[in-house]
């Protein structure tokens, strides 16, 4: 995993390598173990490394002759090489003077990212007459692009986004992966493409002068992340999921969606059938999973998905280290360390835990938003942060379960469309009444009323629109001005809407888990991910997300994930095969953040109130109503806790990234 960046338009001149230089230092958390610059006639593209495949041999950015068969690879002349944990650079200044090496190639490429099944790839490869002079991934992804232009994306199995210049076609190639697990972001500013994985590295350039979306905040408060194609940054967009571009002379991209999921369900196989095929697809990822130079470790928490992750990685490695955070001063039960230290003994793993206090929690937000890029209202990422500084210590890559629920069916609302059935005899128009009534009365059953009286796309835009602001309260928070200016802004059923139409025949269940892969995975789940563990220089690799298990996933019918009792069901069965059966049934709840408490606290309460009450605030909120919020968690009557958490996150960021 690495960070890559760069832009079309170079002429090699002293300001591109500055631009450059800059770009790659905004980034450099990404990729301590080296920097790689290359600037030639129309393309530059910056790189940093975190090895973890072919160490000696696999910096960036990879050049390859014009020749397509013969093995004349090489890097860029700027290498620097930094001690692990340090900042010492081992480079002398002349050739910092001229970083650009006077040789030249057809074929230049840029990766983040690892591609699992490289070996079987190269062995193709070989076989076409293909000759190598690395051993590392990288060299296979350009070979494959070169022996099968875009069709290379049909073959890998991994995580990626890179890009790849033809000089002779003066043509930049960029793709992501299936499921957005590495992120990639562009702009075109005065006929000039320019990427990254990171926005602050596109801040570096200076065609680009930062203006804030305030479309995209908008909609942030209803889905408690950046929702749009188009980010918090004006002008600067993400590559979605399962994409790829090209872009010629003029700086203009053309996206292409090269990879749609599918659904097949195989409703002739029985429930034991299905569980031993979720059990070997699993085990298989977990081993293309821990293909590296160096050694690969898991997270470790409560539930079921890092818990049979780290008991198949145990298989292939009875070595392995796991590594758990938890806030245990808070729970009223067993916290997330005492659950995943008494497996860890069980499974005779070696285990390093954190308890997270209040004081730490508080002070590392604003590092937390500005690794983020765009605010994230996800309590959730924080303490991802401390995992991964953890985890960084002792390795250079974890397992995580991510992606688990949104293939099996493992969140409880899920379960929301089963329990609608009971009442769909019931006239709509009487259940919305209901719904009402016990609203007012502050009486439980009101979102079950509400929603059995709509379709599943009227009232599900995500996971996290249960806790987030409904589009009519978001209206009542938002300063007047703002409203005007976004006057015609759209729903956030409108947005989803298009999604929803690709599966339309579908069961609702699985209509709403195909909503959760477009935006609350690849938005909330995989860019925290990304972002916590980029912080601390460490890969975080996702064994549930792999396009073979995702294909299995998409033939178990929904019955068999899904019932009103349980979810994961298959999945939960298939995990009593590596761990207990009360890892592998226990309820799913969430990383439980006390913030619910916190807030009620005299000291955060006025904190929060500070910034509630601010100029800032004041530009784009109705401060009273964001008061009156705070007051009303603050009584225990109601809890607006991650309300307050998504404005509050929000105008930390801005701080960071427009205030003084």
């Amino acid at each position: 995993m690495c960070g890559i960046c760069g832009f079309t338009g170079a002429r090699g001149e002293a300001r591109d390598y500055a631009t450059l230089r800059a770009m790659c230092t905004a980034m450099a958390h990404r990729g301590p173990d080296g920097e790689g610059l290359y600037i030639a006639d129309g393309i530059a593209l910056g790189h940093r490394r975190l090895s973890l495949i072919d160490l000696a041999g696999g910096g960036q950015p990879m050049v390859r002759a014009t020749d397509e068969h013969v093995a004349e690879v090489w890097t860029t002349a700027v290498s620097f090489n930094h001690v692990r944990g340090e900042a010492a650079q081992v480079v002398d200044d002349a050739t910092i003077a001229h970083p650009v090496t006077a040789r030249r190639g057809r074929w230049s490429i840029i990766f983040n990212g690892e591609i699992y099944n490289y070996c079987e790839l190269r062995n193709e490869l070989v076989e076409l007459g293909f000759e190598f002079a690395t051993d590392s991934d990288t060299e296979v992804l350009l070979v494959g692009y070169i022996a099968w232009s875009q069709e290379i994306l049909q073959r890998v199995r991994g995580m990626f986004a890179f890009a790849i210049y033809d000089a002779d076609a003066q043509e930049l190639f960029c793709a992501r992966d299936f499921f957005g697990i590495k992120p990639f972001y562009y702009t075109v500013q005065n006929g000039q493409f320019v990427f990254a994985s990171e926005i602050k590295s596109i801040l570096e350039h200076p065609a680009y002068t930062r203006e804030l979306n305030e479309e995209a905040l908008a909609q942030y408060l209803c889905f408690q992340f950046s929702a749009l194609p188009e980010t918090f940054f004006k002008g600067v967009f993400k590559l979605p999921q399962g994409h790829c571009l090209r872009v010629g002379a003029d700086g203009i991209p053309q996206i292409e969606r090269y990879w749609r999921p599918e659904y097949n369900f195989d409703e002739t196989r029985s429930e034991a059938d299905a569980v031993k095929a979720v059990d070997r697809a699993m085990r298989e990822s977990v081993r293309y999973h821990n293909v590296a130079d160096v050694e690969v470790g898991s997270f470790l928490s409560s539930g079921i998905d890092s818990s049979y992750l780290a008991a198949c990685l145990a298989k292939e490695n009875p070595a392995i280290k796991t590594f758990t955070v938890g806030f245990a001063e808070y729970s009223g039960e067993r916290d997330e360390v005492s659950w995943a230290r008494e497996l860890a003994e069980k499974l005779q793993v070696e285990n390093d835990f954190k308890h997270i206090s209040e004081e730490e929690y508080w002070e590392v937000l604003p590092i937390v938003q500005w690794h983020m890029d765009e605010p994230s209202a996800d309590p959730s990422a924080v303490a991802l942060y401390f995992v991964d500084k953890i985890a960084a210590r002792r390795v250079k890559a974890v397992l995580s379960g991510e992606g688990a629920d949104e293939f099996f069916g493992g969140y409880r609302i899920y379960q929301a469309p089963l329990a609608n059935e009971h009442v769909h005899l019931v006239p709509k128009p009487l259940l919305r009444a209901g719904s009402k009534v016990l609203r007012a009365a502050h009486q439980r059953g009101a979102n079950y009323l509400e929603r059995a009286s709509e379709n599943v796309e009227d009232w599900y835009y995500t996971n996290a629109n249960t806790v987030a602001f409904s589009p009519e309260e978001r209206d009542h928070l938002l300063s007047a001005a703002l409203r005007e200016r976004l006057a015609d802004l759209p729903t956030p059923q409108q947005l989803t809407a298009p999604v929803y139409a690709e599966v339309a025949g579908l069961d609702d269940t699985t209509r709403m888990q195909y909503v959760d892969l477009w935006f609350w995975l690849v938005g909330d789940i995989l860019l925290k991910t990304d972002k916590m563990s980029m912080a601390h220089s460490l890969e975080s690799r996702v064994p549930f997300l792999d396009r073979e298990v995702f294909a299995l996933s998409a033939t178990i019918p929904p019955s068999q994930k899904v019932s009103e009792h349980q979810t994961k069901i298959v999945l939960r069965q298939a995990a009593e095969r590596a761990i207990p059966h009360d890892w592998a049934q226990k309820e799913k709840l969430g990383f439980p953040v006390p913030i619910v408490s916190w807030l009620r606290e005299e000291r955060y309460y006025e904190r929060i109130k500070r910034e509630f009450i601010s100029a800032e605030a004041a530009r784009f909120f109705d401060t009273r109503e964001l008061v009156h919020l705070l007051d009303e968690h603050r009584t225990g009557s109601v809890d607006n806790s991650r309300r307050i958490w998504i404005v509050y996150s929000f105008l930390l960021w801005y701080r960071i990234f427009f205030g003084k």
